[in-house]
Protein backbone atom coordinates (compact mmCIF):
# COMPACT_ATOMS: atom_id res chain seq x y z
CA UNK A 1 0.00 0.00 0.00
CA UNK A 2 0.95 3.36 -1.35
CA UNK A 3 1.60 5.79 2.21
CA UNK A 4 0.89 9.31 2.26
CA UNK A 5 0.18 12.46 4.39
CA UNK A 6 -1.38 15.35 4.80
CA UNK A 7 -0.51 18.74 5.93
CA UNK A 8 -2.98 21.74 6.47
CA UNK A 9 -2.56 25.77 6.89
CA UNK A 10 -4.87 27.33 9.16
CA UNK A 11 -5.67 31.49 9.87
CA UNK A 12 -6.48 32.11 13.32
CA UNK A 13 -9.25 34.79 13.60
CA UNK A 14 -11.51 36.94 16.00
CA UNK A 15 -14.69 35.27 16.36
CA UNK A 16 -16.73 38.28 16.05
CA UNK A 17 -14.81 40.34 13.50
CA UNK A 18 -13.12 37.03 12.10
CA UNK A 19 -10.11 39.32 11.17
CA UNK A 20 -6.72 37.36 11.71
CA UNK A 21 -5.35 37.26 15.22
CA UNK A 22 -1.81 37.04 15.99
CA UNK A 23 -1.69 33.90 18.41
CA UNK A 24 -0.06 31.03 17.05
CA UNK A 25 2.90 30.66 19.32
CA UNK A 26 0.27 29.98 22.19
CA UNK A 27 -2.17 27.87 20.35
CA UNK A 28 0.11 25.82 18.52
CA UNK A 29 1.89 25.57 22.32
CA UNK A 30 -1.05 24.62 23.71
CA UNK A 31 -2.18 22.16 21.44
CA UNK A 32 1.01 20.48 21.73
CA UNK A 33 0.32 20.05 24.92
CA UNK A 34 -3.16 18.82 24.55
CA UNK A 35 -4.22 15.31 24.88
CA UNK A 36 -4.97 15.32 21.11
CA UNK A 37 -1.64 15.98 19.31
CA UNK A 38 1.94 15.92 19.86
CA UNK A 39 3.86 18.63 19.87
CA UNK A 40 5.25 18.03 16.57
CA UNK A 41 1.87 17.67 14.62
CA UNK A 42 1.57 21.42 15.17
CA UNK A 43 3.63 24.00 13.78
CA UNK A 44 4.41 27.38 13.17
CA UNK A 45 4.02 28.98 9.69
CA UNK A 46 5.52 32.45 8.12
CA UNK A 47 2.97 34.43 9.77
CA UNK A 48 1.66 34.73 13.30
CA UNK A 49 -1.61 34.29 12.84
CA UNK A 50 -1.48 31.20 10.94
CA UNK A 51 -0.96 27.61 12.24
CA UNK A 52 0.25 24.34 10.40
CA UNK A 53 -0.73 20.31 10.98
CA UNK A 54 0.61 17.56 9.61
CA UNK A 55 -0.90 13.71 10.13
CA UNK A 56 1.72 11.21 10.80
CA UNK A 57 2.29 8.78 7.59
CA UNK A 58 -1.00 6.67 6.58
CA UNK A 59 -1.62 3.79 4.63
CA UNK A 60 -5.66 4.15 4.94
CA UNK A 61 -7.87 6.60 3.94
CA UNK A 62 -9.55 6.55 7.30
CA UNK A 63 -6.32 7.52 9.00
CA UNK A 64 -6.25 10.19 7.14
CA UNK A 65 -9.75 11.57 7.97
CA UNK A 66 -9.72 10.56 11.53
CA UNK A 67 -6.01 12.12 12.21
CA UNK A 68 -7.48 15.53 10.34
CA UNK A 69 -10.22 15.77 12.64
CA UNK A 70 -8.08 14.81 15.75
CA UNK A 71 -5.64 17.56 15.22
CA UNK A 72 -8.35 20.15 13.76
CA UNK A 73 -9.92 19.43 17.46
CA UNK A 74 -6.61 20.35 18.97
CA UNK A 75 -6.18 23.40 17.04
CA UNK A 76 -9.65 24.52 17.50
CA UNK A 77 -9.69 23.92 21.07
CA UNK A 78 -6.58 25.60 21.51
CA UNK A 79 -7.66 28.67 19.65
CA UNK A 80 -10.76 28.85 21.83
CA UNK A 81 -8.72 28.98 25.15
CA UNK A 82 -6.69 31.74 23.69
CA UNK A 83 -9.77 33.67 22.63
CA UNK A 84 -9.49 33.02 19.21
CA UNK A 85 -10.88 30.82 16.32
CA UNK A 86 -9.89 28.57 13.73
CA UNK A 87 -11.08 29.80 10.47
CA UNK A 88 -10.80 26.94 7.38
CA UNK A 89 -10.72 29.69 4.64
CA UNK A 90 -7.53 29.22 2.52
CA UNK A 91 -7.61 33.12 2.21
CA UNK A 92 -8.53 35.75 5.32
CA UNK A 93 -11.61 37.57 4.03
CA UNK A 94 -10.96 40.18 5.76
CA UNK A 95 -7.57 42.16 6.78
CA UNK A 96 -6.44 43.96 9.86
CA UNK A 97 -5.11 47.78 9.09
CA UNK A 98 -1.70 46.87 10.29
CA UNK A 99 -0.05 44.18 8.62
CA UNK A 100 0.23 40.33 11.11
CA UNK A 101 3.54 39.96 12.40
CA UNK A 102 5.58 37.51 10.88
CA UNK A 103 7.25 34.28 12.55
CA UNK A 104 10.54 35.24 14.41
CA UNK A 105 12.55 32.64 12.48
CA UNK A 106 15.51 33.89 10.56
CA UNK A 107 14.10 32.39 7.16
CA UNK A 108 10.67 34.62 7.35
CA UNK A 109 12.70 37.25 8.77
CA UNK A 110 14.81 36.93 5.31
CA UNK A 111 11.85 36.65 3.11
CA UNK A 112 10.30 39.49 4.50
CA UNK A 113 13.08 41.37 4.40
CA UNK A 114 13.41 40.30 0.50
CA UNK A 115 9.79 40.88 -0.24
CA UNK A 116 7.70 42.46 2.38
CA UNK A 117 4.65 43.32 0.62
CA UNK A 118 4.56 39.62 -0.64
CA UNK A 119 5.12 38.50 2.96
CA UNK A 120 2.73 40.87 4.65
CA UNK A 121 -0.31 39.66 2.27
CA UNK A 122 0.77 35.75 2.36
CA UNK A 123 -2.65 35.18 5.03
CA UNK A 124 -3.35 31.87 2.66
CA UNK A 125 -3.88 28.59 3.98
CA UNK A 126 -2.97 24.90 2.07
CA UNK A 127 -3.20 22.04 1.69
CA UNK A 128 -0.24 19.58 1.13
CA UNK A 129 -0.41 15.48 0.44
CA UNK A 130 2.73 14.10 0.69
CA UNK A 131 2.98 10.29 -1.30
CA UNK A 132 5.13 7.99 -0.71
CA UNK A 133 7.74 7.03 -3.93
CA UNK A 134 10.82 4.51 -4.13
CA UNK A 135 13.50 6.93 -5.07
CA UNK A 136 13.74 10.14 -6.43
CA UNK A 137 14.48 9.33 -9.68
CA UNK A 138 11.00 7.63 -9.88
CA UNK A 139 9.51 11.02 -7.94
CA UNK A 140 10.35 12.93 -11.25
CA UNK A 141 8.99 10.10 -13.53
CA UNK A 142 5.88 10.58 -11.14
CA UNK A 143 5.66 14.41 -11.21
CA UNK A 144 5.82 14.49 -15.27
CA UNK A 145 2.73 12.35 -15.27
CA UNK A 146 0.45 14.18 -12.90
CA UNK A 147 1.47 17.84 -13.37
CA UNK A 148 -1.20 17.60 -16.21
CA UNK A 149 -3.65 17.15 -13.70
CA UNK A 150 -2.77 20.35 -11.30
CA UNK A 151 -5.63 22.60 -12.96
CA UNK A 152 -8.33 19.78 -12.24
CA UNK A 153 -7.60 18.92 -8.48
CA UNK A 154 -7.32 22.82 -8.11
CA UNK A 155 -10.19 23.46 -9.40
CA UNK A 156 -12.08 21.17 -6.82
CA UNK A 157 -10.63 22.32 -3.83
CA UNK A 158 -11.19 26.24 -4.28
CA UNK A 159 -11.90 27.55 -1.60
CA UNK A 160 -10.72 31.35 -1.18
CA UNK A 161 -12.91 33.80 -3.33
CA UNK A 162 -12.50 37.02 -0.79
CA UNK A 163 -10.04 39.53 0.09
CA UNK A 164 -10.53 42.17 1.97
CA UNK A 165 -14.55 41.61 2.85
CA UNK A 166 -15.02 41.59 -1.51
CA UNK A 167 -15.85 38.81 -3.94
CA UNK A 168 -12.35 38.53 -6.09
CA UNK A 169 -14.04 37.19 -8.62
CA UNK A 170 -11.88 33.86 -8.35
CA UNK A 171 -12.40 30.87 -6.59
CA UNK A 172 -8.98 30.26 -5.80
CA UNK A 173 -7.78 33.87 -4.48
CA UNK A 174 -4.76 31.91 -2.89
CA UNK A 175 -3.38 30.51 -6.19
CA UNK A 176 -3.45 34.10 -7.32
CA UNK A 177 -1.34 35.35 -4.38
CA UNK A 178 0.87 32.68 -4.01
CA UNK A 179 1.53 32.64 -7.73
CA UNK A 180 4.11 36.16 -7.30
CA UNK A 181 6.35 34.66 -6.05
CA UNK A 182 9.51 33.66 -8.23
CA UNK A 183 9.43 29.94 -8.57
CA UNK A 184 5.25 29.04 -8.24
CA UNK A 185 2.78 27.50 -10.72
CA UNK A 186 2.88 23.91 -12.33
CA UNK A 187 6.29 22.49 -12.56
CA UNK A 188 7.97 22.12 -16.00
CA UNK A 189 8.58 18.66 -17.48
CA UNK A 190 11.74 17.22 -15.86
CA UNK A 191 14.05 15.15 -18.05
CA UNK A 192 14.70 12.63 -15.58
CA UNK A 193 16.16 13.78 -11.84
CA UNK A 194 19.56 15.17 -12.96
CA UNK A 195 17.68 17.77 -14.91
CA UNK A 196 15.58 18.61 -11.94
CA UNK A 197 18.39 19.04 -10.02
CA UNK A 198 20.28 21.05 -11.96
CA UNK A 199 17.27 23.38 -12.89
CA UNK A 200 17.31 23.93 -8.86
CA UNK A 201 20.46 24.49 -8.11
CA UNK A 202 20.78 27.15 -10.70
CA UNK A 203 17.62 28.71 -9.26
CA UNK A 204 19.29 28.94 -5.96
CA UNK A 205 23.02 29.60 -7.74
CA UNK A 206 21.21 32.52 -9.45
CA UNK A 207 20.30 34.13 -5.89
CA UNK A 208 16.51 35.14 -6.58
CA UNK A 209 15.75 32.33 -4.12
CA UNK A 210 17.23 32.31 -1.05
CA UNK A 211 16.66 28.21 -0.93
CA UNK A 212 14.74 25.23 -1.83
CA UNK A 213 12.29 25.77 0.63
CA UNK A 214 11.24 29.05 -1.80
CA UNK A 215 10.37 26.57 -4.75
CA UNK A 216 6.90 26.66 -4.46
CA UNK A 217 5.73 24.68 -7.61
CA UNK A 218 2.67 23.24 -6.98
CA UNK A 219 3.96 19.67 -6.60
CA UNK A 220 7.31 18.87 -6.12
CA UNK A 221 10.12 16.24 -4.36
CA UNK A 222 10.44 16.93 -0.91
CA UNK A 223 13.72 17.35 0.65
CA UNK A 224 12.59 16.19 4.12
CA UNK A 225 10.64 13.09 3.24
CA UNK A 226 10.79 10.34 0.27
CA UNK A 227 7.63 11.60 -1.32
CA UNK A 228 6.20 14.00 -3.96
CA UNK A 229 4.46 16.95 -2.95
CA UNK A 230 1.56 18.03 -4.01
CA UNK A 231 0.97 21.73 -3.13
CA UNK A 232 -1.67 23.11 -5.32
CA UNK A 233 -4.53 22.51 -3.15
CA UNK A 234 -6.59 25.18 -1.38
CA UNK A 235 -7.25 24.23 2.59
CA UNK A 236 -10.99 23.00 3.08
CA UNK A 237 -14.39 23.44 4.84
CA UNK A 238 -14.40 20.02 5.68
CA UNK A 239 -12.29 17.23 6.81
CA UNK A 240 -14.35 15.06 4.53
CA UNK A 241 -13.51 16.84 1.30
CA UNK A 242 -10.00 16.87 2.23
CA UNK A 243 -9.88 13.09 2.70
CA UNK A 244 -11.34 13.03 -0.77
CA UNK A 245 -8.70 15.51 -2.27
CA UNK A 246 -5.99 13.20 -0.51
CA UNK A 247 -7.54 10.29 -2.01
CA UNK A 248 -7.36 11.13 -5.52
CA UNK A 249 -3.86 12.68 -4.98
CA UNK A 250 -2.75 8.90 -4.09
CA UNK A 251 -4.29 7.93 -6.81
CA UNK A 252 -3.10 9.36 -9.29
CA UNK A 253 0.51 8.87 -7.92
CA UNK A 254 -0.47 5.38 -8.20
CA UNK A 255 -1.36 5.06 -11.73
CA UNK A 256 1.92 7.21 -12.46
CA UNK A 257 3.92 4.59 -10.91
CA UNK A 258 2.19 1.72 -12.47
CA UNK A 259 2.40 3.27 -16.02
CA UNK A 260 6.20 4.43 -15.38
CA UNK A 261 6.58 0.59 -14.36
CA UNK A 262 4.79 -0.01 -18.03
CA UNK A 263 6.38 2.30 -19.86
CA UNK A 264 3.62 3.96 -20.94
CA UNK A 265 4.23 7.58 -22.58
CA UNK A 266 3.55 10.20 -20.19
CA UNK A 267 0.91 13.01 -21.70
CA UNK A 268 2.96 16.27 -22.46
CA UNK A 269 1.68 20.00 -21.92
CA UNK A 270 3.74 22.88 -22.73
CA UNK A 271 4.53 24.95 -19.92
CA UNK A 272 2.71 27.68 -21.21
CA UNK A 273 -0.61 26.43 -21.68
CA UNK A 274 -0.33 24.41 -18.15
CA UNK A 275 0.14 27.27 -16.88
CA UNK A 276 -2.67 28.95 -18.42
CA UNK A 277 -4.88 26.38 -17.48
CA UNK A 278 -3.81 26.90 -13.65
CA UNK A 279 -4.89 30.65 -13.96
CA UNK A 280 -8.36 29.15 -15.76
CA UNK A 281 -9.01 26.38 -12.92
CA UNK A 282 -8.20 29.52 -10.02
CA UNK A 283 -10.15 32.31 -12.00
CA UNK A 284 -13.86 29.67 -12.29
CA UNK A 285 -13.63 26.93 -10.30
CA UNK A 286 -15.57 24.19 -11.43
CA UNK A 287 -18.03 26.64 -12.65
CA UNK A 288 -17.03 27.11 -16.16
CA UNK A 289 -14.74 24.73 -18.45
CA UNK A 290 -11.59 22.93 -17.27
CA UNK A 291 -8.38 22.39 -19.74
CA UNK A 292 -7.64 18.34 -19.79
CA UNK A 293 -4.41 16.86 -19.90
CA UNK A 294 -4.41 17.03 -23.99
CA UNK A 295 -5.34 20.57 -24.06
CA UNK A 296 -8.74 20.76 -25.26
CA UNK A 297 -11.06 23.01 -23.07
CA UNK A 298 -14.28 20.46 -21.80
CA UNK A 299 -16.69 20.89 -18.93
CA UNK A 300 -15.11 20.36 -15.95
CA UNK A 301 -17.70 17.48 -15.38
CA UNK A 302 -16.10 15.90 -18.50
CA UNK A 303 -12.97 16.69 -16.96
CA UNK A 304 -13.94 15.34 -13.26
CA UNK A 305 -15.11 12.18 -14.95
CA UNK A 306 -11.40 12.08 -17.00
CA UNK A 307 -9.99 11.91 -13.95
CA UNK A 308 -11.73 9.51 -11.69
CA UNK A 309 -11.91 6.96 -14.86
CA UNK A 310 -7.78 7.79 -14.61
CA UNK A 311 -7.62 6.78 -10.95
CA UNK A 312 -10.32 4.04 -10.79
CA UNK A 313 -8.11 1.40 -10.76
CA UNK A 314 -6.21 2.49 -8.14
CA UNK A 315 -9.19 3.76 -5.98
CA UNK A 316 -10.61 0.09 -6.52
CA UNK A 317 -7.05 -1.63 -5.59
CA UNK A 318 -6.98 0.21 -2.31
CA UNK A 319 -10.54 0.29 -1.57
CA UNK A 320 -11.11 3.85 -2.10
CA UNK A 321 -13.43 3.66 -4.68
CA UNK A 322 -16.31 3.81 -3.13
CA UNK A 323 -15.81 6.46 -0.52
CA UNK A 324 -14.06 8.99 -3.34
CA UNK A 325 -16.38 8.76 -5.99
CA UNK A 326 -19.40 9.64 -3.19
CA UNK A 327 -17.62 12.85 -1.90
CA UNK A 328 -16.22 13.96 -5.55
CA UNK A 329 -20.67 13.61 -6.94
CA UNK A 330 -21.53 15.61 -3.62
CA UNK A 331 -19.28 17.91 -4.83
CA UNK A 332 -20.42 18.21 -8.42
CA UNK A 333 -23.80 18.61 -6.54
CA UNK A 334 -23.25 21.04 -3.76
CA UNK A 335 -20.39 23.41 -5.73
CA UNK A 336 -16.75 24.06 -3.98
CA UNK A 337 -16.02 25.41 -1.23
CA UNK A 338 -15.62 28.73 -2.80
CA UNK A 339 -19.31 27.89 -4.01
CA UNK A 340 -20.23 27.75 -0.51
CA UNK A 341 -18.46 30.73 1.00
CA UNK A 342 -20.06 33.05 -1.65
CA UNK A 343 -23.90 31.85 -1.18
CA UNK A 344 -23.02 32.42 2.67
CA UNK A 345 -22.34 35.64 1.89
CA UNK A 346 -24.66 36.57 -0.44
CA UNK A 347 -27.69 34.97 2.00
CA UNK A 348 -26.39 36.02 5.29
CA UNK A 349 -23.62 38.69 5.31
CA UNK A 350 -20.27 38.40 6.97
CA UNK A 351 -22.16 36.43 10.14
CA UNK A 352 -23.03 33.90 7.91
CA UNK A 353 -19.60 33.76 6.25
CA UNK A 354 -18.40 33.56 10.04
CA UNK A 355 -20.52 30.46 11.02
CA UNK A 356 -19.76 28.54 7.62
CA UNK A 357 -15.69 29.46 7.94
CA UNK A 358 -15.45 28.91 11.22
CA UNK A 359 -17.98 26.90 12.28
CA UNK A 360 -19.38 24.62 15.40
CA UNK A 361 -17.63 21.96 14.48
CA UNK A 362 -13.69 21.31 13.59
CA UNK A 363 -15.16 19.37 10.68
CA UNK A 364 -17.00 22.01 8.99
Amino acid sequence: MITFGVEEEYLLVDPVTVLPVPGAEYVRRAAGLGPLAEDDEVQDELLQAQVEVATPVCTELEEVGGHLLRLRHAVASAAEEHGCRVAMAATAPLRNASAVPVTRKPRYLRMEGQARQLVDEQLINGMHVHVGVPDPETGVAVLNRIRVWLPALLAMSANSPLWDGKDTGFASWRTIVFGRWPVSGPPPYFDGLADYEQRIDALVASGVIADRGQLYWQARLSDRFPTVEIRCLDVQLRADDAVMLAGLVRALVAVALAEEKAGVAPVRCRPELLQAANWHAARHGLNSTLVDPDGRCRSSGDVLSLLLAHVTPALVESGDEREVSSLVHRLLQEGTPADRQRRALREGGMPALRSLIVGDSPSG
